[in-house]
């Protein structure tokens, strides 16, 4: 039994201290002792941010300090805020500080010299001691781009007795403590128990130390070691395909939290030769409680969440790991870089047989997590930040409320125990008989086009099944021989799916060129395409020359069915303006399936505007009865960016059709 789930309560995009154009992210967060003040590091900007969750469901911006250099990371110790800051100006001539900070005043009270890149700082339990370990990062263009390089990282231990200007700093070398590279030990992250035993991970070492704070002396080291993964997909093709196999990988983690006084996990992420994909549990002699072999990367694949373009690489990568007892419930928080998303584990007493309990959503690129158990509270920092594609750097808040509101949509596993792979959804439609059930579709990214079949009271709705769609009899191919595989599999970009009362769909897939501007020549059509029940493709329609001569890039966004037999009649929405149409007129399209003729009339599209150069078009269209119809009208903006996530509901009842 457990006392709740965690559910996003807030989203604090961290620009909102700065300034909208600015990039801004968020990287390492902390929070004052009582809770109510988030403290994260911004190293694109140089600064040190606040935020103000008195209210957790309505974060304030509280200000931000700058830096003099590139914050790294921040821990608290009592009213402080210690924050190692990175002042290198060459790989071969590394250099940092850490800056003392009155967490009230947001003051720099104290600062000293570290001699070297500072990279994770820690504080113990009992705030006795902090620790921070020097990386001394490599240059990865530099020769074959392997430690290594000197000079060497190192742990510096600080005691903080006394007034912050007072504290004495001490250094523990790691020369010869790693087998791999002895004498570059590059230290990654650190993590402190109760007793003060402090765990540096040696990530492109694979490799752990505990050093004992008080004496300066390492206790104990060993090697991460490595793992064999079974169904997973090392293939960046364009498919998510989970039948590979790896063997003695090095888990080279990154993230290190105690979950006991004897022991510790680790996110290992990777760096030179491995990553497991996973998360692992060791106690102090290095012996492996527990692996989480591929159930991450299953869990990401069932979620729609895989990063299929990091295959050959680390998978969904584990970067960070922490731990919070909330109550009687011991937990474990995995982030998931490359998958955006945050594991929840409850733990027994040893860690060796951690329960996943849900799975959260995060902003893009989640880095420092942080648990304020006292507050049943969770916060998640994303340092990734691109404005033009509605990604901003973010601090993400989650409150234990009982709720578990995510995911919406997952996926059942096929035969062999895999779950069936999707991302990227961009159509649905209800099947015409069985309101239980609902079909969808996947967009362009991925090469093999096909239909999910859905079941939808299930909660989450859950993909039963998948259709792969197939050009059996060569009609696509005589049209579009480039978007057909040699296996007679399909590469569409479908953006609309609807079904059809006389059995099997229609699917939209939108073109992306100009047919009449040379300058631009056409890649892709707009096409509507009829298919069967079993994914095969029917029957191929393009649009009237005429109208094609009018493309622009925005075209086919989604499709619509009424009636059935020689009644039958299929509208196409059109994402935005074609050459000559009126501004904010986009158009709806009638094929009537009995005589191949075309209509098309003009939707008006929302007058307001969208900033940051935003513009506003249609990405669905559902029929509702015969003339009367659904569509989703959005601008394509995020964040404090967006203006318009609308449905209309519009009739074509006594329209004229367009001349042309």
């Amino acid at each position: 039994q457990h006392n709740g789930y965690f559910e996003r309560i807030a989203t604090f995009p961290v620009y909102l201290n700065t300034d909208v154009d600015n990039e801004t992210v968020a990287e390492i967060v902390a929070s004052s002792k009582d809770g109510n003040t988030l403290i994260y590091t911004d190293g694109a900007a140089g600064l040190l941010g606040f935020v103000d969750i008195t209210n957790p469901a309505l974060p304030q911006s509280a200000g931000v300090i700058e830096m003099g250099g590139e914050p790294t990371s921040v821990a608290v110790a009592g009213d402080y805020a210690l924050v190692g800051v990175n002042t290198s100006p060459s790989f071969i001539a590394p250099s940092g500080r850490l800056l003392v900070i009155d967490i009230a005043s947001r003051q720099i009270v104290s600062w000293f010299e570290l001699g070297g890149q500072p990279d994770a700082v820690a504080v113990s339990p009992n705030q006795r001691y902090a620790a921070i370990a020097i990386e001394n990062e490599r240059d990865e263009d530099l020769g074959n781009g392997e430690p290594p390089q000197a000079p060497a990282g190192y742990l510096t231990i600080v005691d903080l007795v006394g007034e912050p200007a007072n504290w004495n700093l001490r250094q523990v070398s790691f020369d010869g403590v790693p087998g791999l590279f002895s004498d570059d030990a590059e230290p990654e992250y650190v993590a402190i128990n109760e007793w003060n035993i402090a765990a540096v991970t040696l990530q492109e070492n694979n490799h752990i130390a505990l050093v004992h704070l008080p004496t300066g002396r390492i206790v104990n080291d060993f090697s991460a070691g490595t793992v064999d993964l079974e169904q997973v997909d090392n293939n960046e093709n364009d498919l998510i395909e989970l039948t590979a196999s790896l063997s003695d990988i090095p888990r080279e983690p990154d993230g290190i939290t105690w979950i006991s006084p004897l022991t510790m996990a680790t996110a290992d992420e990777g760096d030179l030769f491995g990553g497991s994909r996973g998360f692992s549990i060791f106690d102090l002699r290095g012996n492996v409680l527990y692996r989480a072999g591929n159930s991450l990367e299953h869990a990401v694949v069932r979620l729609g969440h895989y990063p299929e373009d990091r295959s050959e690489n680390k998978g969904n990568e584990p970067e960070n790991v922490t731990f919070g007892r909330f109550g009687k419930d011991r937990l474990l928080f995995v982030a998931s870089e490359r998958a955006s998303l945050i594991f929840v584990y409850k733990l027994d007493r040893f860690g060796k047989r951690p329960q996943m309990l849900q799975v959260l959503p995060a902003t893009v690129g989640p880095e420092g997590i942080l648990a304020i158990p006292q507050r049943d509270l969770l916060i998640a920092a994303g340092e990734e930040d691109a404005r033009g594609d509605g990604i901003r750097g973010s601090l993400t808040i989650y409150q234990r409320t009982g709720n578990n509101t995510y995911p919406t949509v997952h996926s059942a596993d096929r035969a062999d125990g895999t779950p069936i792979p999707w991302a990227a959804l961009s159509g649905l439609a209800l099947h015409p008989q069985d309101a239980r059930t609902a079909y969808t579709i996947h967009d362009s990214f991925y090469q093999q086009s096909r239909i999910y079949k859905m079941d939808i009271p299930k909660s989450p709705a859950q993909i039963t099944d998948e259709i792969v769609l197939r050009d059996a009899s060569g009609i696509l191919r005589a049209i579009a021989p480039h978007m057909v595989n040699d296996d007679n599999t399909v590469n569409l970009d479908p953006e609309g799916i609807a079904t059809r009362a006389d059995g099997g769909f229609w699917i939209a897939s939108e073109g992306n060129g100009t047919v009449g501007d040379p300058a631009r020549p056409v890649r892709t059509l707009n096409l509507l395409l009829r298919v069967s029940d079993s994914g095969v493709i029917d029957e191929v329609i393009t649009l009237p020359a005429s109208t094609n001569a009018r493309q622009v890039r925005f075209g086919y966004e989604g499709v619509a069915s009424v009636g059935r037999g020689s009644a039958e009649k299929v509208y196409v929405a059109i994402q935005r303006e074609w050459a000559d149409d009126p501004a904010r007129h986009v158009r709806i399209g009638e094929y009537e399936t009995a005589t191949g003729n075309w209509r098309f009339f003009y939707y008006p599209l929302d007058a307001r505007e969208s900033p940051n150069g935003g513009w506003v078009g249609l990405s669905e269209i559902t029929a509702l009865d015969d003339t009367t119809f659904a569509v989703v009208e959005r601008d394509n903006q995020a964040n404090t960016d967006a203006r318009i996530k609308r449905i209309y509901r519009f009739s074509i009842d006594g329209l004229t059709p367009l001349a042309d």
